[in-house]
């Protein structure tokens, strides 16, 4: 099942690659002429130095770099422009402070991304763990926004000199020295401040986030089938060793999904309680109970807590296909396995309590509202609690979803 599902793996990997969309846009070069052409949009969460385009449909791919555009965007989502500007690369890590609080700024070739165009406009550039904003007012010219963390006798101090240079740049009745003192050097606050100031003085602007219009979370219901089997292993007598038969069970689930805003929200974060439970019986020639016979009943039912990633792979505007890996937590109740005379009578009691394991998963997604997904689990230890006794559950999920938002 594993190659299985490797090979299926490899298959989406090369099919969505082949199908990637490349999406309307613009360039303008050098020579200020501006190029319609259809750009690949891979949703940079690092500000790129280059991107790959198409002049039309079947045309071949073609690269273009920082040194020969000034500027290009995607229609409706995204615009980037170049600029040659002083940027200050000290690290915000703690262990890579340094105790000057003033930036040492070095003089680059960027492209900036537009979060808002305006009579005042803000610009975002990432690198890694870099995080700088960048503004422009009027027709001045483009400047970071000073924010720098250092240390002082080994403790942490902030440079906010961003904060004085909005204050001088952004004068309106509407906003007070209170939205200065409580900004914070992050996106959100920003993009907000921004966006107040335009609104205040009655300009026209542009936000570019809202243009994108991303949904970040989605909640699916996911009931399904369980395909599982059982093994048990006693370590003092091989007679006791079990091979329970495969059956199949319900699943339900209710699945919550973060997706991480970047690369055209092509990785999530996923997590799905889910109620699944395995019942079976077997019987055995013993000498070791009064009547010869062992009858083996396990009754197996828990919650299951995949945490994971997922990795969207598109491929056309209605459909795409992911692939995911989830860490499973397991909460069995009320779950046992049982030896029982011929009788009936009980001989002993086995109580359930598993360990955590991993899953694998492929599938299809429609319309972003309906998926099918086939997830192998890699074998789990449900007698975790005894030091003669060993066990293997393993389980394949076939999981039907709609997604609710």
């Amino acid at each position: 099942m594993k190659k299985f599902l490797l090979a299926l793996f490899t298959v989406i990997c090369t099919e969505s690659y082949s199908q990637v969309i490349f999406e309307e846009g613009y360039f303008i070069n050098e020579s200020n002429k501006r190029v319609d052409c259809l750009i690949k949009n891979i949703d940079w969460k690092n500000n790129p130095n280059e991107f790959e385009y198409k002049l039309f449909e079947n045309d071949t791919v073609q690269k273009a770099t920082i040194q020969t555009i000034k500027e290009f965007g995607i229609n409706n989502f995204s615009r980037y422009i170049r600029t040659k500007t002083k940027i200050d690369r000290s690290s915000d890590q703690i262990d890579g402070l340094n105790s000057e609080k003033n930036p040492q700024f070095q003089e680059e070739l960027l492209f900036l991304k537009v979060l808002i165009e305006g009579q005042a406009s803000l610009f975002l550039y990432v690198d890694g763990s870099l995080i700088r904003f960048f503004y422009k007012f009027n027709d001045s010219d483009i400047t970071q926004l000073v924010y720098k963390r250092y240390l002082v006798d080994g403790e942490i101090s902030k440079n906010n000199y961003f904060k004085q240079q909005l204050f001088l740049q952004l004068k309106c009745e509407g906003i007070n020295l209170n939205d200065f003192k409580n900004l914070n050097y992050n996106r959100q606050d920003l993009e907000r401040l921004f966006i107040k100031y335009h609104k205040c003085i009655g300009s026209n602007y542009i936000n570019f986030e809202s243009k994108q219009k991303r949904d970040l979370f989605n909640l699916n219901i996911r009931p399904g089938l369980n395909f599982s089997s059982l093994k048990i292993q006693n370590s003092t007598s091989g007679s006791m060793d079990t091979d329970f038969d495969s059956k199949i069970g319900i699943r339900f689930g209710v699945e919550t999904e973060f997706l991480l805003p970047f690369n055209r929200n092509k990785w999530g974060v996923i997590m799905e309680p889910v109620f699944q439970y395995y019942k079976s019986e077997k019987s055995k020639e013993t000498d070791i109970v009064a009547g010869g016979i062992l009858v083996l009943k396990v009754d197996y039912k828990s919650i299951e807590f995949p945490i994971g990633v997922r990795h969207y792979f598109f491929l056309n505007d209605k459909s795409k296909l992911f692939a995911n890996i989830s860490y499973v937590f397991d909460f069995p109740y009320n779950s046992s396995i049982k030896f029982l005379r011929k009788d009936g009578s009980e001989h002993s009691e086995l109580e359930i309590k598993s360990r955590r394991n991993v899953a694998f998963g492929v599938g299809y997604k429609y319309m972003n509202r309906y998926n099918v997904e086939l997830r192998y689990n890699t074998k789990r230890e449900i007698l975790g609690d005894y030091m003669l006794w060993g066990s293997n559950y393993n389980s394949i999920n076939i999981i039907l979803g709609i997604s609710l938002f």
